[in-house]
């Protein structure tokens, strides 16, 4: 995890509320501070008088290490974003309430850092104790509605995909390496001609938003993105899609059988979340669609408030990496946090 203990104006002696922050996928911790002061979320946290804790997903640039496997075999990576929120997430909260003293403590959730925590309070509900409110930024549970065209082309062949990376062992997914010194060093950065390449290939993925991105700060973005991720973390995505259902990894008839007692996998219960949820959506984010966020909020009594982003562009990225997200979104987390304090 990483840590930010204070803003420039607090001093360390004054009583601060804590709030654990997660990323999304093929991210890490530096999604929140990678956008400068006055821009990046943790430090406008830090200055609203958080004590801000920021965690990283198992197998990013930061999450690696392990007591006996190495990230070189193929055991190290038999995990989901399910792992991440039955065993990862509830570890790290349990060390920030060690660490911190306080009883409970804030959490916000970017894509799939909303997706753990669902997976988190549906299979270990007593955690619904220890967190006092949660904002979901671009919530991912149901999936059957993303647009994204590489995510359409992907999902028919999820099985295959899972088939094909025990055969070739490809277990790891875009890990942080050669591809983010290219891209942050020569291809991505503002006079070289293939930035447009840069641009395209994320708005492909997320959303076309132009104004906000910040191609200036674009070569640092992708000298930290992508961060690494299992194959079996898009497989299970793929999933999702394909069944419009948001539900346990599928390992087939037997394997289902074999492990959960049932032929099919089990359904996630969003009705076990019991700690108020405030879902922040954008109409134009091909990955949390708005049809799927409103789904969720149907499925989940504990969604207190649902907001849309007032900018018709508003990407699935620019939640974290937007020019204007400040203004556009946190501000108004800020100040929904703020009433429970």
């Amino acid at each position: 995890m990483h840590r930010v203990p204070h803003g420039r104006n607090n001093s360390e002696a004054e009583p601060r509320g804590v709030v654990f922050l997660l990323h999304g996928l093929l991210s890490s911790s530096a999604e929140w501070v990678l956008m400068t002061p006055g821009k990046g979320l943790a430090y406008g946290l830090a200055d609203a008088g958080y004590d801000v804790w920021m965690g990283n997903a198992r197998g990013n640039t930061y999450s690696r290490n392990h007591v006996s496997l190495n990230p070189s075999s193929t055991a190290f990576w038999k995990f989901s974003w399910h792992e991440i929120g039955y065993y990862d997430v509830p570890a790290m909260i349990d060390y920030v309430l060690n660490e911190t003293g306080v009883p409970k403590i804030q959490y916000i959730g970017f894509s799939q850092g909303t997706t753990a925590f669902w997976v988190m309070m549906s299979t270990r509900p007593e955690y619904n104790e220890k967190i006092v409110a949660m904002q979901a930024m671009a919530p991912v549970a149901y999936f059957g509605n993303a647009r994204s065209p590489l995510i359409k082309a992907i999902a028919p062949f999820t099985n295959s995909l899972e088939t094909i990376s025990k055969i070739l062992g490809v277990t790891e997914i875009l890990p942080n390496g050669l591809i983010n010194d290219l891209a942050g060093q020569k291809l991505c950065i503002e006079e070289a001609i293939t930035q447009v390449l840069c641009t395209n290939l994320l708005f492909l993925i997320c959303g076309f938003d132009a104004e906000q991105l910040n191609t200036t700060m674009l070569p640092v973005v992708l000298g930290h993105t992508p961060a690494g991720a299992s194959a079996k973390q898009f497989i299970h995505y793929g999933q999702l899609y394909k069944s419009g259902k948001f539900v346990q990894f599928d390992y087939g008839l037997i394997g289902n059988k074999r492990r959960y007692g049932t032929y099919k996998p089990p359904s996630y219960d969003l009705t076990a979340v019991k700690t108020p949820v405030f879902l922040h959506y954008a109409e134009n984010d091909w990955l949390s669609t708005p049809k799927d966020v409103k789904k969720l909020a149907e499925a989940m009594p504990a969604a207190v408030g649902i907001y849309r982003v007032p900018l018709p562009t508003f990407n699935h990225l620019d939640f974290v990496f937007a020019i204007n997200a400040t203004e556009l979104i946190y501000n108004r987390l800020i100040k929904i946090m703020s009433q429970f304090n």
